[in-house]
């Protein structure tokens, strides 16, 4: 992708929930881990999943896991300091069933996982001059995966989970606008779109570290919030308590025109 010396605008986009549909692939390893680690005592419904992530600080899906399960236990009057929980293994789990059995190639749930965006919809912000990049909490391997090889991106900018502290710690977010904006001195606006509490939170602490720069989150609706109208608008409502500016059904309604309406 070229990119102008001065974009008018950046937009950062987180990936999941935003550029694809995850809730047949992580939500559902979630709900597989879970139900694994309390002997299926407990699958957790995508309402508890959302409930979780509402608090803003369980962006990474391996560590909700974990906390899902703890919770479990405690309700059953187990003390999680009594509990004998290993990490790394309920992260081999996950991972067994979100990538798959395959070391060499993904074979689990990702490789269904429905593409929210079309790369069309990039080269129209690239022709707007709006520059745009990636900060998500997903591993390198998987945001690769579905830019690269799914949409076909030629290396696009990227910061993932091995590069940066997780959301809501806006540090990734600096480091990929720092790439974006070519050592440009007008400091451009940016966007972030994310579909998450932790999303709009790194936002806010963006902002409140570097004042004198225009940060806007963006507000999307993953797919599974949208099949029931009080959900949904409970979804966008708790987006839009956590420092929304605009709330959206789908990443590819903020357009140039909508991006130049946000900043009038």
């Amino acid at each position: 992708m070229t990119q102008e010396l001065s974009p008018k605008a950046i937009a950062v986009f987180d990936i999941d929930g935003v550029i694809r549909d995850v809730s047949g692939s992580y939500r559902r390893a979630i709900a597989d881990t879970v139900e694994y680690f309390t002997d299926r005592a407990y699958r957790p419904t995508p309402l508890d999943i959302d409930q979780l992530k509402s608090e803003g600080i369980w962006n990474n899906d391996w560590e909700a896991s974990q906390e899902l399960i703890y919770r479990y236990f405690q309700s059953q009057g187990q003390p999680r300091e009594q509990l004998q929980l290993d990490y790394n293994t309920i992260v081999a789990f996950f991972q067994s069933r979100y990538r798959g059995t395959d070391p060499e190639n993904f074979n689990g749930y990702i490789c269904d996982e429905p593409l929210l965006l079309q790369p069309s919809y990039l080269e129209q912000l690239t022709q707007a001059s709006i520059a745009w990049g990636f900060f998500s909490g997903a591993t390198r391997g998987s945001a690769n995966y579905i830019l690269e090889k799914r949409l076909g991106l030629q290396s696009p900018v990227l910061i993932a989970m091995e590069d940066a502290p997780g959301k809501p710690d806006p540090t990734g977010l600096f480091a990929t606008v720092q790439i974006l904006e070519n050592g440009c001195e007008n400091l451009p606006p940016v966007f972030y779109v994310g579909d998450t509490v932790a999303d709009m939170y790194t936002v806010e602490k963006a902002r409140n570290l570097h004042p004198q720069r225009t940060w806007i989150g963006v507000g999307v609706l993953p797919p599974h919030v949208q099949e029931i109208v009080a959900r949904r608008d409970a979804y966008a409502e708790t987006l839009r308590n956590a420092g929304a500016a605009l709330v959206l059904n789908n990443v590819q309604e903020l357009n140039a025109e909508q991006i130049q309406e946000l900043l009038s």
